[in-house]
């Protein structure tokens, strides 16, 4: 009897990641041990799920075991060689969907692990049964569909609900603000929940509302604490989301998205933790299949790649746990190709042009979460979740046409707004007594003493500015625009926010040095009476946004 299997359900693969290096073997490997899986792609034009007669192979598709990349013959054929652990994947051709599950989690692997996790690691939340041979024919069914090339993604990073309460949190902020959204699919960069590996299937029923494709990859906060390494330390979101990195194309675009949480192993935990270290790391398996698959990707067409680590952050780029160490091989396959790169983890807002050329595009992307959930609480009962560096928690919205690009931040509980605009006046402002003794309106605003204009510098936070943004300041009263200066410091409404809520805010948490924030003194001459500061702003794309403030200065 032969065993015959189409993949609409799960798949992984999870290669112990080794130091990277830029001269390595692309050529399909056969390692001691292995099988060989193979099988056909076919059009599900009976819509059945499993191949019938009048089902189409199809031939070009790019198959892989998340190494070698493999392209399917005139008949729709391919052959890979997997071992224990291994995944075999397609690589969504543009003009195709790949079948979605009642939650609409993408379906599109196999994963083989003939004997299932093991048991004797005592994993607290279940991995993968076991698999036992692999099926005869490993088939993977594709529906045709329109996919033009101006389309829109919802990018979401760090929902990271530590509780069913802080589910809610996500349900009724971030994806209730998407409902009836036009966008073609969604993609979670990783932090799906924060080490409660129990809450997947509720995320997912909520996510799989919003009704579009949804892609999924792993954080620190989605791993098998248990596992001894890398290997084993994401079986639970195997068997949950399938393969752990894998490629789809949509419309003119390629999307890469990559694993690059490297587990270091149970053993690694310090005392009383529950959880080992890790590091920012591809590995040479990851960077291989990166460059088998660009091989054929035409080079003038976007690349866009998403991960959990970033490859650069302001906040800590020398700490391998929250930086990349192998971004430059990365950097290396991408050269020459318009490409972005999407990244979470640090619960930061941050733009950088990486590559020999400043070319490459990454930005990490605000958390759903913000502030972990920190309070205060709004009206609703709902953590505000200010982030650290003072940017509303929220999402943003990817807009791809042909090659260009732009993103675009959405707050998930304020009104659609770019900045916010005070006015630091008291010295002694950001100490945690005063903080806590006064309102941010009598710190943060005005009125002000005419003796202190002089020494009031007017903070603008562009929750979503970078090094390309640029911000003016125009005062009434026939007064020149004067560009306001980009300054590295905590922004002073979060930093008041934190101090005040003291009880409410997660313990780690404390205002950070943002990288969006500008300044400007205002003028000493800035006499008694009320005034109209304008800011202008021109963002990372050259888009115009405008906001104002009224200014009161009182007499001695």
């Amino acid at each position: 009897m032969t065993r015959r299997a189409a993949v609409s359900g799960l798949g992984a693969m999870a290669a112990t990641l080794a130091a990277p290096a830029f001269a390595r073997s692309t050529a399909p490997d056969r390692p001691e041990g292995s099988v060989t899986a193979s099988g056909v792609v076919f059009e599900d034009r009976s819509g059945a799920g499993r191949r019938q007669i009048g089902d189409p192979g199809l031939p070009g598709v790019a198959v892989s075991n998340g190494r070698d990349v493999v392209r399917t013959d005139e008949s729709g054929r391919y052959r890979l060689a997997v071992t224990d652990g291994d995944t075999v994947f397609v690589v969504k051709p543009s003009g195709y969907r790949v079948p979605l599950d009642a939650t609409n989690l993408p379906r599109f692997s196999y994963i083989h692990r003939p004997d299932g996790t093991p048991t004797e690691l005592g994993f607290r939340y279940p991995g993968l049964a076991p698999t036992g041979a692999l099926p005869e024919s490993l088939d993977f069914p594709l529906r045709r569909v329109d996919e033009p090339s101006a389309f829109d993604v919802l990018l979401f990073t760090d929902p990271q609900p530590a509780s069913e309460a802080e589910l809610a949190f996500v349900r009724d902020t971030a994806l209730t603000s998407v409902l009836g959204t036009s966008a073609a699919f969604g993609m979670t960069m990783g932090d799906i929940v924060s080490d409660d590996l129990s809450l997947y299937p509720r995320y997912n029923r909520m996510i799989g509302r919003v009704g579009i494709p949804w892609w999924h990859v792993g954080g620190n906060h989605d791993l098998n604490f248990e596992a001894p390494d890398a290997d084993l330390s994401r079986e639970t979101f195997k068997r949950v989301y399938g393969a752990p990195y894998y490629a789809f194309e949509h419309g003119q675009a390629l999307f890469l998205m990559l694993d690059n949480v490297r587990y270091l192993g149970i053993g690694t935990a310090a005392p009383g933790a529950r959880g080992g270290r890790y590091e920012g790391r591809f590995g040479d398996r990851q960077l291989t299949f990166v460059e088998n698959i660009l091989r054929d990707w035409p080079k003038d067409r976007l690349v866009v790649i998403g991960m959990h680590i970033p490859l650069i952050t302001d906040w800590a780029p020398a700490d391998p746990a929250n930086t990349t160490v192998d971004r430059d091989v990365l950097l290396a396959l991408l050269a020459g190709r318009p490409s972005l790169s999407v990244a979470g983890h640090t619960h930061t807002t941050e733009h950088h042009y990486l590559g020999g050329d400043g070319t490459h595009h990454h930005h990490v992307l605000t958390a759903v979460s913000g502030s972990w959930w920190s309070g205060p609480y709004d009206r609703r009962g709902i953590a505000c979740a200010d982030s650290r560096d003072g940017t509303p928690n929220g999402y943003h919205v990817l807009s791809i046409d042909g090659a260009g690009y732009t993103t675009r931040f959405v707050a998930a509980s304020e009104p659609d707004r770019a900045m916010r605009i005070t006015l630091d006046s008291q010295y002694n402002a950001r100490t945690p007594e005063l903080a806590r003794a006064y309102t941010v309106e009598r710190l943060l605003g005005s009125p002000i003493p005419v003796e202190a204009v002089g020494s009031t510098d007017l903070v603008v936070n562009v929750f979503d500015g970078g090094p390309r943004t640029r911000v003016t300041l125009r005062l009434g009263g026939g007064r020149a625009a004067v560009p306001m200066l980009r300054k590295r410091q905590p922004d002073p409404f979060v930093t008041q926010v934190f101090a005040r809520n003291a009880d409410t805010k997660k313990l780690w948490v404390s205002a950070i040095p943002s990288s969006h924030v500008w300044v400007a003194r205002l003028p000493s001459d800035l006499g008694t009476g009320t005034h109209r500061a304008d800011v202008e702003v021109l963002d990372e794309y050259g888009r115009a946004r405008h906001e104002a403030m009224i200014i009161e200065v009182t007499g001695a």
